[in-house]
């Protein structure tokens, strides 16, 4: 009986852990995927406006989820217009900082302000481990609007 009981639990445990190492196991994205990621939402918002871009990358089973990349855009004072998890959209985010304490709106402000595109490092949790890890995230400037796309390192 003891046994049996086990070994339900070493099952029970090992479909719970299951969605964590699945997601653990995914693959990542390189820093020239995340940069062409950016460029075909770029070229995506261009041709085909704004309300359908911000759709698209919105939607959970979009072209612009790739890996583990995906899309995210904020218009110039931090409102969250697109990103994975809904509860950021339509929520302003100017003051979100990173473990370090680093404004990380700021610094994408900062670089397509002065550069028109670039990378911002800072550090965040993994969706895949839940350890806070080093993260980048590439930007380019569409009117008013900052698309972005992240990888880990």
């Amino acid at each position: 009986m003891k046994s049996i009981i086990k070994s339900i639990m070493a099952c029970v445990v090992a479909l719970l852990l299951l969605p964590a190492i699945c997601v653990a196991g995914e693959e990542r994205g390189t820093a020239p995927e995340a940069e062409a990621l950016v460029k075909k939402a770029v070229a995506f918002m261009k041709q085909n406006g704004r309300e359908k871009a911000l759709a698209e990358f919105n939607k959970q089973t979009s072209q612009f989820r790739v890996k583990d990349m995906y899309i995210v855009a904020f218009d110039m004072t931090g409102m969250g217009l697109a990103h994975p998890n809904p509860k950021l959209v339509g929520k302003s985010t100017p003051g979100i900082k990173d473990v370090d304490g680093k404004m990380i709106f700021r610094e994408y402000v900062n670089t397509v302000e002065t550069k028109g595109k670039g990378w911002v490092d800072y550090k965040w949790p993994s969706p895949a481990t839940g350890a806070i890890e080093s993260k980048s995230t590439y930007l380019e400037k569409v009117d008013d609007i900052i698309i972005g796309a992240g990888i880990y390192k």
